[in-house]
């Protein structure tokens, strides 16, 4: 039997205008990072409609950057990460190239 592992929370999202971010704090299930060119945040959705579980803190289900020292197998093993403006308006702060 296989168990899942305790994935990071996002401990931190600056992005007001994402329809899971309530008061500072991400409320989907689970979000994904990662493009070809930078570590976006592939869950951001901008619309004046709120999503998520309000009594939920994301988690990050997904990195694609297999070039972020937190990355093992696709897999983020960073403590906690934080959403914020980068290279665009929703993109992971705590990607640290190797």
């Amino acid at each position: 039997m296989t168990t899942a592992m305790e994935m990071p929370r996002v401990q931190e999202c600056v992005v007001a205008a994402c329809a899971y971010n309530q008061s500072g704090d991400c409320h989907a299930f689970a979000i994904t990072i990662g493009s070809m060119d930078h570590a976006h945040c592939h869950t951001f959705v901008e619309s004046p409609v709120r999503g998520g579980v309000e009594s939920m803190i994301a988690q990050v289900g997904a990195c694609q950057r297999s070039d972020c020292r937190h990355n093992e197998q696709l897999e983020c093993h960073a403590s906690s990460i934080k959403v914020g403006p980068d290279n665009d308006l929703a993109d992971c702060v705590t990607y640290a190239g190797r």
